[in-house]
C-alpha cells in the first residue's frame, strides 16, 4: 500500500506568505512614516532640508550640464571653421547636400543633438543665402536641434542673417 505522508509546503505558499510579509512590512513603515512625518517638527525639518539640498543638488547639475553644452558648442564651430568649407561652386553643392543629409539622418536616429546642428551649421555656412534656409529649418528642423543651431550662429559672427530689402522671408526667426 502506498502511505501518504505531508510533503511540507510548497513553493507557491511561501512565495506568497514572504510577498504577504514583505507587503505587511512596507504598509507598516509608510504609517510610520506618515505618523512621524506628521507629529514630530524635527522630523519635517529634517526632510525639508532633504528637499533642499536635493533640488540644490539638481540646479547646479543642470546649470553645469548647460554649461557644458555651450562649451561644446562653441569648441564644435571653432573647429569646423578651421578646417574650411569648399569654395568651387560644385563642391559646395555636393558638400551642402552631404550635410544636409547627414543633419537629416541624425535627427531621426538619436544622435546627439549637437553632432546633428553641426551639420545644418555647416550646410547653413555654405548656403549662398543663409535667411533663407535658416527659414526652412525653421519649418523643418526639431526644435531642440534648432535651438542648438541659433546658439551656434550667434557664436559666430560670419554668418550674416540679416535681411536684404527686397527679402521675401522678412519674417523668418532664430530662436
Amino acid at each position: 500500500m502506498a502511505s501518504t505522508t505531508p510533503s511540507g509546503p510548497s513553493t507557491t505558499t511561501i512565495a506568497l506568505a514572504t510577498a504577504g510579509v514583505l507587503a505587511a512590512g512596507g504598509l507598516a513603515y509608510a504609517l510610520y512614516f506618515d505618523h512621524r512625518r506628521r507629529s514630530d517638527p524635527e522630523f519635517r525639518k529634517h526632510l525639508k532640508r532633504q528637499h533642499k539640498k536635493v533640488q540644490k543638488s539638481n540646479e547646479e547639475s543642470a546649470k553645469a550640464a548647460e554649461r557644458s553644452q555651450k562649451e561644446k558648442i562653441r569648441q564644435v564651430v571653432d573647429e569646423a571653421n578651421e578646417e574650411g568649407f569648399p569654395r568651387d561652386p560644385e563642391d559646395t553643392e555636393a558638400y551642402f547636400m552631404q550635410e544636409v543629409a547627414r543633419g537629416e539622418g541624425m535627427c531621426t536616429d538619436g544622435s546627439d543633438p549637437v553632432d546633428a546642428a553641426l551639420c545644418f551649421y555647416k550646410a547653413l555656412k555654405v548656403y549662398p543665402q543663409p535667411r533663407e534656409l535658416i527659414s526652412i529649418y525653421d519649418k523643418t528642423v526639431p526644435k531642440p536641434i534648432l535651438d542648438i543651431l541659433a546658439e551656434m550662429i550667434a557664436v559666430d559672427p560670419s554668418i550674416s542673417v540679416t535681411g536684404s530689402a527686397g527679402s521675401s522671408d522678412a519674417g523668418a526667426t532664430v530662436e
